[in-house]
Formats: C-alpha cells, structure tokens, sequence
C-alpha cells in the first residue's frame, strides 16, 4: 500500500477518533439530562429528548459526512499527484532514452 494511502487512513481513523471523542461528553450530559426529565415529566418529555437526541445524531452524521468528505477530496488530490509525477517519470524516462542512443545520419546508431 502506497504511504500516501496509509498516512490518509491514519488521518481518517485519528479524525473519526476526535469526533467520537468530542461527542462523548456531550452524549453522557444529554442522557443524564434526559433521565432526569424524564423522570420529571414523563413521556411528554421523553418525545422531545428523543428529538433533540435525533438532532444530536444528525449532526454528529454531518460532522462525520463531512470529515469523511474531505479525506476522499485529500485522497483524490494525492492520486492526481501521483499521476503527474508518473507522467513526468515516463516523460523524463523517455528523454534519457533518447538522448543515451543518438542517431547518425544514414540511420545507424551508435
């Protein structure tokens, strides 16, 4: 697997890390929140938690489509890289070719 594959994983894996990490506290605050005002109040109270837990998810689902978006971006822009630099090699290649054999005229080398 090229490096540059691994290093966007790495990086795909460390930002998912984040979010999950970030989200966590406020997850545990909801559902504290959310058994105590259910308690309180019933299920009246529990049809909105379950709302705003939704909403939770939601954007958490938003987060995460748009991180995930820009690794696939910053994978798309590291392939493209590599198929300019594999041109030029083969442009550059082709050139050492041509300038190691000069022709002659008559058309024999050397």
């Amino acid at each position: 697997m090229a490096p540059e594959i691994v290093i966007a994983v790495i990086t795909a894996a460390s930002v998912l890390g984040a979010a999950v990490v970030a989200a966590v506290p406020a997850l545990l605050t909801v559902l504290k929140r959310t058994r105590t005002a259910v308690e309180n109040q019933g299920e009246e109270t529990r049809a909105v938690t379950l709302d705003a837990l939704d909403a939770v998810g939601s954007r958490l689902q938003a987060r995460f489509d748009a991180r995930l978006d820009d690794v696939r971006d910053d994978l798309d822009e590291v392939r493209e890289g590599l198929t300019r630099v594999r041109e030029w090699q083969a442009g550059h290649d082709a050139e050492h070719l041509i300038i190691g054999q000069p022709r002659h005229p008559g058309g024999t080398a050397t």
